[in-house]
Formats: C-alpha cells, sequence, structure tokens
C-alpha cells in the first residue's frame, strides 16, 4: 500500500511543484508524479513512508493556494470492506472508538497499527462493502478531540492472507504491524484477551482438587491455557460452592473450563463421589434474555447442538448484591464444553454490543463521566486503576459492575439500570453541581423501591451517590399543564425525589426504571416511560421553549422524549418554574443532559465580568437571578 492519491491539486500545478514539496519535506518517492487534472500519483519506496507523507502533508501543506489531500491510492474495484483510520486522538478510549466504529455496521476486526506518529493508526475490517464504504464517507475529516480524522481503503491485492481461501475468494485481514503496548494511541488493549471473564461455579470438595498440592495443579491449568485463574474460596464461608473467573480468550476461558472439568471428574472417582457434577456457570442477568432468545429459541439451538441439557436459575434468586444467574449444562465433559463455548459466545456478544450502544449514548448524553458511572468491567482498557481495584462482594460477578437488575428496555441495551458496587469519583475536575429531579412512579410501586424497611432505596441512595425520597401524598397528573389531586387507582403516582450529580441521576434514575420493569409494573411488551420535573430559573424558560417554540421541538426531536414547559405557570418562592419530561429512560436522560447543558449556558452569561481591579463578588456558583423589588 505506497502508492499515493494527491488530491485537490491545482491547475497550475506540474509534477515539477510536487516533487519540490516531497523533497522539501525530505519525502523519496520511487517513481515520477503523475499529474491529472486536479489529482496526482506516486509511488513511495515502502508503506511506512507512505503514511509519513500522509501525516506530513494531507491538510497540512499548500500548493497554489490549494490544501492538498493525500491519501493511500485506491483503484474502485480493489475497494474492500477494509479501512485504514489515522490521526486518532492519542488518548482515546477503545470503548469510544468501537462504538462510533459501531454505528456504520458489524466491525469483524480492528487492530493497531505501529506508527511513527503521535496520534494513532487502526485497521478496521467490516462486514460489508456498503458499510465500510458508510464509514469511510462519515468519518473521513470527522473531527474528534480536535484531531481531523484521514479515513483510506485498503486495497484486496495488499492485505496479506490470513485465512485459506475457498476457490480465490477474498483473502483474510491480517494486522498492518504489531500493537502498541501504550500511550500514544488507545492506551494498551490485549489483542484477543475477552472484557468478559469465564465464571463458574465448582463444589466446594473438589476446590482441593483444583488448586494441587502448594498451587501445583492450578499453575498447571493456568500455564496451559494461557489463563488468569481466580478461585474465590474464601468467599461464602461454609458454601456448598465456589466461583471460579478465568480471564482470558474466549479460547483459553474453554480450554481452563474443560481442563477444570477433567480434574473434578477424576476427583470424584478418586474419592467414589457418585452424583452428577453438572457445569455451572455464572452469567449476569443482563445477558440472559437475549442467550435464551425469544421463546426460548437461541437455548433450545445450544442444547440440540450440542446434546446437553441446560437450565437457568430463577429471576427470584437475584439479590442486590448478586445480579448473576446460574446457568446449571448437563451432559458428558465433552458436550458441556461445546455448550460453555456457545452459551459464553451469546454472552460476550451481549456485552460488546451493550458496550457499544453504551458509548454511543454517552456521546448523545453530555455531561456524564463513563468512570464514575461504573458501567465496565474492572480492569477494561481505557478504565481509571480504581475501577479495577474494587473487589465486588462475594457473589457479584467479578466481571462486570455488581449491582445491577434486568431492566431491558424494549429492544434496547440493559445499561440503562446497570450501577456500580464500588463508589467511584463523580467528576474529574473537582465536585459537580448537584441537581434535583422529581420522578413520578406509579404509586402501587412505592414498596418496591422502598424494599423491606426501607433497604432497598437506603442501598440505592448509597451506590448511585443521590439522596432519594419519597414523597407522602399522591398525586395525578391530568394534562401537560396541572397536577391534580388523586382520583382513581389507576392515575395515581408518587413523586420520588432524588438530588445528586449528574451521574448519581443516571444511575439512581435507570436502578428505578429498571425495577418498575422488574416487577412487573409494565407489561412484557410495554416499555418503561415516566415523568420526570426538573426547576428552572423563570427567566431561563424562555430559553428551554425557543423562539416560537424552536429549542423545546428540537429537544423533543433528538431525544424522543416529550418536553413540555407548562404555560401560565406561577414561579415558586425560589422564582423557579417547572419543566416536564416525559419518556423512556435514555430519552428522558438525554432530555434533562440537554437542558441543564442550556442552563449551564444562561448561567455563563449571567455571570458578571470582573473588575478592572478583579474585585467584585463571585456568583459562580448558581445561576445569577435578577433583583426583585
Amino acid at each position: 500500500m505506497n502508492k499515493l492519491y494527491i488530491g485537490n491539486v491545482s491547475e497550475e500545478a506540474s509534477a515539477e511543484d510536487l516533487e519540490t514539496i516531497f523533497e522539501q519535506w525530505k519525502i523519496p518517492h520511487s517513481g515520477p508524479f503523475l499529474v491529472k487534472t486536479g489529482y496526482a500519483f506516486v509511488d513511495c519506496p515502502d508503506e511506512k513512508i507512505a503514511m509519513l507523507a500522509i501525516d506530513i502533508l494531507s491538510g497540512k501543506v499548500e500548493l497554489h493556494g490549494k490544501l492538498l489531500e493525500v491519501e493511500h491510492s485506491v483503484p474502485k474495484r480493489q475497494r474492500s470492506c477494509k479501512l485504514q483510520i489515522r490521526n486518532i486522538p492519542p488518548h482515546l478510549q477503545w470503548e469510544v472508538l468501537d462504538g462510533m466504529l459501531a454505528q456504520y455496521g458489524t466491525v469483524e476486526n480492528c487492530e493497531q497499527v505501529n506508527t511513527d506518529t503521535d496520534t494513532a493508526v487502526v485497521n478496521v475490517r467490516y462486514g460489508a462493502k456498503d458499510q465500510a464504504r458508510q464509514a469511510m464517507e462519515k468519518l473521513n475529516g470527522f473531527l474528534m478531540e480536535n484531531f481531523a480524522l484521514k479515513v483510506s481503503y485498503i486495497p484486496d491485492e495488499t492485505a496479506a492472507a490470513a485465512a485459506p481461501t475457498l476457490g480465490g475468494g477474498k483473502r483474510g485481514f491480517v494486522p498492518r504491524g504489531p500493537l502498541r503496548s501504550g500511550s500514544p494511541g488507545l492506551g494498551a488493549r490485549p489483542k484477543l484477551q475477552s472484557d468478559v471473564p469465564l465464571r463458574i461455579l465448582v463444589p466446594t470438595q473438589f476446590v482441593g482438587a483444583i488448586i494441587g498440592k502448594e498451587g501445583a495443579t492450578i499453575r498447571n491449568v493456568t500455564k496451559q491455557t494461557h489463563s488468569k485463574i481466580d478461585i474465590h474460596r474464601k468467599e461464602n464461608a461454609g458454601a456448598a460452592e465456589k466461583p471460579i473467573t478465568v480471564h482470558s480468550t474466549p479460547e483459553g476461558c474453554s480450554n481452563a473450563c474443560r481442563t477444570i472439568m477433567e480434574i473434578m471428574l477424576k476427583e470424584a472417582l478418586d474419592t467414589k463421589f457418585t452424583e452428577e457434577i453438572p457445569l455451572k456457570i455464572l452469567a449476569h442477568n443482563n445477558f440472559v434474555g437475549r442467550l435464551i432468545g425469544k421463546e426460548g429459541r437461541n437455548l433450545k439451538k445450544i442444547e440440540v447442538d450440542t446434546e446437553t441439557k441446560i437450565t437457568i436459575s430463577p429471576l427470584q434468586d437475584l439479590t442486590l448484591y448478586n445480579p448473576e444467574r446460574t446457568i446449571t449444562v448437563k451432559g458428558s465433559i465433552e458436550a458441556c464444553s461445546r455448550a460453555e463455548e456457545e452459551v459464553m459466545k451469546k454472552v460476550r456478544e451481549s456485552y460488546e454490543n451493550d458496550v457499544a450502544a453504551m458509548n454511543l449514548q454517552s456521546n448523545l448524553i453530555p455531561g456524564l463521566n463513563l468512570n464514575a458511572l461504573g458501567l465496565f468491567p474492572g480492569g477494561a482498557p481505557g478504565m481509571g486503576p480504581s475501577m479495577g481495584h474494587n473487589a465486588p462482594p462475594p457473589g457479584a460477578q467479578g466481571g462486570y459492575s455488581s449491582f445491577g437488575s434486568s431492566y431491558i428496555g424494549g429492544e434496547g441495551p440493559f445499561w440503562a439500570s446497570v450501577l456500580s458496587a464500588s463508589s467511584q469519583p463523580l467528576s474529574g475536575q473537582g465536585q459537580p453541581e448537584s441537581e434535583t429531579v422529581h420522578l413520578f412512579i406509579p404509586a402501587l410501586a412505592v414498596g418496591a423501591i422502598i424494599g423491606k424497611q426501607g433497604q432497598h432505596i437506603k442501598q440505592l441512595s448509597r451506590y448511585a451517590g443521590a439522596s432519594i425520597k419519597i414523597s407522602a401524598d399522591e398525586v395525578r397528573v391530568v394534562d401537560a399543564n396541572q397536577v391534580a389531586p388523586p382520583d382513581g387507582m389507576d392515575t395515581k403516582q408518587r413523586m420520588v425525589i432524588i438530588a445528586g450529580p449528574p451521574e448519581a441521576q443516571f444511575k439512581a434514575q435507570g436502578r428505578i426504571f429498571g425495577k418498575l420493569k422488574e416487577e412487573n409494573f409494565f407489561g412484557p411488551k410495554e416499555e418503561v416511560k415516566l415523568e420526570a420535573h426538573i426547576k428552572v430559573p423563570s427567566f431561563a424558560a424562555g430559553r428551554v421553549i425557543g423562539k416560537g417554540g424552536k429549542t423545546v421541538n428540537e429537544l423533543q426531536n433528538l431525544t424522543s422524549a416529550e418536553v413540555v414547559v407548562p404555560r401560565d405557570q406561577t414561579p415558586d418562592e425560589n422564582d423557579q418554574v417547572i419543566v416536564k419530561i416525559t419518556g423512556h429512560f435514555y430519552a428522558s436522560q438525554l432530555a434533562q443532559r440537554k437542558i441543564q447543558e442550556i442552563l449551564s449556558h444562561v448561567r455563563r452569561q449571567q455571570q458578571p465580568k470582573p473588575s478592572p481591579r478583579g474585585e467584585g463578588p463571585s456568583r459562580g456558583d448558581g445561576l445569577a437571578r435578577p433583583s426583585r423589588k
């Protein structure tokens, strides 16, 4: 891939002009410049020099008043599903990049390229040519953290074969250079290690055999399968089963699982243990619905294909501290191994889809700190060090957040309701400003939110980092402009008052949405939609509405939430009025963040300019209010 296309070339430009530029920047070329009307071609000695020319010249060097555009030359017939993306911000997290790429189709491979530039370069393979073409069109020149991405095709003829071809078909894809081990460029991502560990339960009496004398057996398993294996033998003292967590590639996890099953079978024969020893896999409840599939089809297919019998523990077994379901697989070791591969394949797919969806949502929802939300596995690439060192409580899934519910918004991802089991810092710079949101829930659901002796609401408040209170009075929302006394059981509502920074709001509201779905206050195919009220200064209400209702209409179109600023409101004692937001969780969150963004802009405008001597009162802690006589 050493042939270059030079675009945006002036009609006055000649081959000598281009040669002079290459000499000026000390970029060698191995052939003459072929100049056409508006563009040119040239060969470089190798791919490294071609990439250097792109990085130095493209969009940076002028010729006869026009900025040159330099990229790899790929004939249309050779354009494939493979792209190279350059000039990626050096500290961008992998999850953000993966989420962005997933907008345009199925990403089959994404590998980092080793270059001498300060910015990062990746090679990406999409599942289809039209997906690659759309990504090329949308991402080329796209600004990300003030870096303009540069995207070009990787031609088929230069992509080294990574797999056997069938009948002279398309070649496989291999990374064009080794992964870099650290910054700059996307952090350090293991090439193949899965972000989702394998978690299994084993009978306590076999733990000693799995560990072996002085740990010899488990060390051999670790070495042979290239895995990191944690046996949580000190957790749940006296329990009949102990969890084991395996960190490795999917293949490594499967090999370790098979070896552990073989060790248990041998120990059972040696000790004349006659009971059947099934394989028990732990999976976060978030992913179990997709594993089962519509009407149980996915699970049934795995059973048939692997000749096993699979059962899943009931929802009733879930607790606040243990959001995992136990997947019990019965069959021969060979059959159970195949079933484990298929089950974990589904779980990992669900996780990856949710991470991508969450990152897309986080890009849409400004002001949220993903590290503070605790939505991603401890030790996941790009996450802060505190994420990896907060061990989950006994029985909680080691690879995921351990405080969640079974909320799934329609067909969408579950991440709306995932909460972290550990307290996380809520902002990168100082303490974020607290917000207050009034969320209206069915009156009959109050008991589920409060929990036995108030335990659920206390735990939710502690882990979300928010103050959560439920009003004693029932209300009934009659229309968009008034709240009336209760009249009829079906319309009775109770107000949940949530106070905390954006991340705490996201956690607390997400859990409440999830709890309502989990406790069947909404039908199985019914999306959870709730009404939320936020208060804004009366003088800022017009900014939320916009001229002729333009801003509020744009808010509704962008967020899919219903946003209403009731007319003829009387401001309260703090000179504030209500904005009503109705919608599903993500829609409501996005609308809340956008409105807070508007208020922040108003706040900045209301701040008085500093006096020449730098004196005068500071009023940056809140929205400045006009004096009232």
